[in-house]
């Protein structure tokens, strides 16, 4: 079934403490999504951000963003008040994220809170701590051992701490009591409020689709508390680590420096490790979107130590056997694999066997330094089409900056004309496509330039800064976008027909279903 969504971050989201949260202006972001016909939002990853404030390169893969935290429900709790929130300085730009003044003023105000938290703690906060207790325990004392430590990376730790002796843990766990017990108190306000968020959006009608990293930061709990599933060595350090090779975009290729799996280990214990984030994902999110599912089929590993990719060489991943054994446990997922980059015939076979809908990126389809299948006539229906992703340009910034016979050309391919807006032409392409999920940004929407860019891939710096303005968005907006999802038959069925088409199929919308060949696909709607 037809369908459409907008991607934007929580980050991106107004707010007058200097970052999007999960708050007021996010369900009224919900609203828009409903007025506009939409039935996705897609967000990016909303773990905790770490080095170069990316949530690619995160302290945990299960924790959530303490910046996202909305700190006026705190104040409706009397956790916090509006006077205390306001006495912090949140950064002088309406439109950009200040990291480094969050990172400064955002803890501090979250003690004031915790400091009133631990009087009465929830009935309900020790339930949380023991169910999310497989991940939660190893991220608070890491969290508080970081602070102990000024903030270094772990393997700057000493010896038995870095080793995990466990006397060396257990004395640690007395010491720190009660900075552990703060940074369990973030998760739990942090999934309440996600949580109320997910059941919000999910009563309009609306759907998140999360973003899952292929990687794990080496600064991160998961390597700390788990090093044998990585591609450490026994001093801790990584072997090889994890990238691109250079390509027409990049002469030195991409170094993004995350340790790389030891997947023969993780193949021994039924990939275990990966049916667990699994499961959490799938909790937090209607769908779930896996970053760089390329890398599943074949790695590239690049030396440890090296300062670009151009070294390094590809290795073969687990393939089919990861996916069967997470389906086998936690049953059908509605999964989109980023399947962007080159593709070999392997990894078109994997795609093919997993059955999930790959992705399609406009932008793609001009560039004649690509020989890729991103034209919209080559589209198949289990598919996702996206103009551009967090890590392209806008299509403003796209049109500006791309090679002029890539942009006569989509002019020519589109019929792109300037007074309907080139932006708005490059979304009719995505709309009318034949893919049956179509996702636009919101800088898209808004006809926003370069300096809506969230990220800059490999670039250290000055990246996941956009904010949308508090007055972006209104009725004439909503509707004009509702008018082109109706118009190109994505708008969401209406209720009474959704049962219907229950009743005359015997299958609820978003089941398998045939497809005229006979095989298998997962139809998102």
């Amino acid at each position: 079934m037809r369908s459409s969504g907008i991607l934007m971050h929580i980050s991106s989201l107004p707010s007058p403490y200097g970052i999007g949260t999960m708050g007021e202006e996010a369900r009224k972001f919900v609203d828009f999504l409903v007025k506009a016909g939409q039935q996705f939002w897609q967000v990016l990853p909303i773990c905790p951000t770490s080095y170069g404030d990316s949530p690619y390169q995160s302290f945990s893969s299960f924790a959530g963003n303490p910046y996202f935290i909305d700190l006026e429900m705190l104040c409706q709790e009397g956790l916090l008040t509006a006077k205390e929130c306001s006495s912090y300085e949140w950064g002088a730009h309406l439109t950009q994220v200040d990291y480094e003044i969050l990172y400064e003023n955002r803890y501090p105000l979250l003690h004031k809170a915790f400091a009133r938290f631990v009087k009465t703690p929830p009935q309900d906060f020790a339930q949380f701590c023991g169910e999310q207790e497989d991940w939660l325990e190893d991220y608070a004392l890491f969290m508080a051992l970081k602070d102990e430590h000024d903030g270094v990376s772990w393997s700057e730790w000493e010896p038995k701490l870095q080793q995990r002796d466990e006397q060396t843990l257990a004395a640690a766990r007395k010491r720190l009591a009660e900075e552990i017990e703060f940074w369990k108190m973030i998760q739990y306000l942090f999934y309440q409020q996600w949580n109320s968020l997910k059941k919000y959006a999910n009563g309009k009608g609306i759907r998140i689709i999360g973003d899952v990293p292929i990687y794990v930061a080496l600064d991160s709990a998961d390597v700390w508390a788990e090093p044998g599933q990585f591609y450490v060595d026994k001093k801790l350090q990584p072997i090889d680590v994890a990238g691109c090779p250079p390509d027409a975009f990049s002469e030195d290729g991409q170094l993004w420096g995350n340790p790389l799996f030891r997947w023969d280990v993780m193949k021994k214990d039924g990939y275990r490790w990966w049916i667990r984030r699994m499961e959490k994902m799938s909790k937090l999110f209607d769908v779930i979107r896996i970053d760089h599912f390329r890398g599943f089929d074949s790695y590239y590993a690049i030396p440890f130590g090296e300062k670009t990719a151009r070294k390094g060489e590809w290795r073969k991943g687990p393939g089919i056997a990861l996916f069967r054994a997470i389906e086998q446990k936690l049953g059908k997922l509605d999964i989109i694999a980023e399947d962007l980059g080159f593709l070999t015939e392997s990894v078109r076979k994997l795609l093919a066997d997993s059955g999930y809908p790959g992705m399609k990126l406009l932008q793609f389809a001009f560039d004649v330094r690509e020989d890729g299948d991103y034209l919209p006539h080559n589209y198949g229906r289990n598919s996702v089409v996206y103009a551009g992703t967090h890590d392209n340009d806008t299509i403003l910034g796209w049109l500006q900056e791309a090679p002029a016979d890539c942009v006569a050309f989509a002019k020519e391919y589109l019929k792109l004309d300037q007074a309907e807006g080139y932006h708005w032409g490059l979304m009719r392409g995505v709309w009318s496509s034949v893919s049956d999920m179509a996702v636009v940004t919101m800088q898209d929407l808004l006809g926003i330039g370069s300096e809506g860019r969230m990220n800059v891939p490999s670039v250290l710096g000055g990246n996941w800064m956009w904010r949308m303005r508090p007055d972006a968005l209104d009725n004439a907006l909503a509707e004009k976008i509702r008018r082109q999802v109706e118009l190109y038959g994505r708008l969401p069925k209406e209720p009474e027909k959704a049962e219907q088409l229950q009743e005359e199929t015997g299958k609820k919308p978003g089941q398998v279903k045939q497809s005229e060949e006979g095989s298998e696909k997962k139809t998102l709607v």
